[in-house]
């Protein structure tokens, strides 16, 4: 009897390594795919129709996407990744917002060290991407004076919360 309960586990574990290894299962350090592409998953832009690997090092945002998980696939914050630009480029390094939690029992949070209401946003984006790299015709909207005026965010990316959940202390 005692050797029928040893059979059965150790037949058990065997089903149970063969179905992993059926998956193609990769358990390699750094979250790699096993197809032998080394980039992160989380910077993955797989709705993109054409995707350009990284050359170079990559932000490591997984600081900020503990709790914004949402912008882990969102195009402006993978676009800047694999641009080695990260969340704390833009935001600052936000030590106090990341360590506050307070938002979770309904309290007010620490808000982030910069953030960007519409009226900031283009003179921001245009510290790294200036008028004249991107003076095109479909770029004339980000330069009017008028109710017609856009914001770079109302093509690139979606890079704002749907629903905030709490109001900045």
């Amino acid at each position: 009897m005692k050797y029928l309960v040893w059979m059965l586990a150790l037949g058990a574990v065997a089903v149970a390594m063969a179905a992993c290894e059926r998956q193609g299962t990769d358990r390699r350090p750094g979250g790699s795919r096993s197809d032998g592409d080394n980039e992160p998953l989380l910077l993955l832009d797989a709705g993109a129709e054409e995707s350009h690997p990284p050359t170079g090092p990559v932000a490591d945002n997984s600081r900020c996407f503990v709790c914004h998980l949402n912008y882990a696939q969102e195009s402006l914050a993978v676009d800047h990744a694999k641009a080695n630009i990260g969340c704390a480029d833009c935001h600052g390094s936000s030590d106090a917002h990341a360590a506050d939690e307070s938002w979770a029992w309904g309290e007010n949070g620490t808000a982030p060290d910069s953030m960007y209401p519409r009226p900031k946003i283009n003179p921001f984006c245009m510290g790294c991407h200036p008028k004249d790299k991107i003076d095109t015709e479909q770029h004339k909207p980000l330069f009017a004076d008028d109710a017609e005026k856009k914001y770079c965010t109302d093509c690139h990316g979606t890079h704002r919360l749907a629903e905030r959940k709490c109001k900045w202390k």
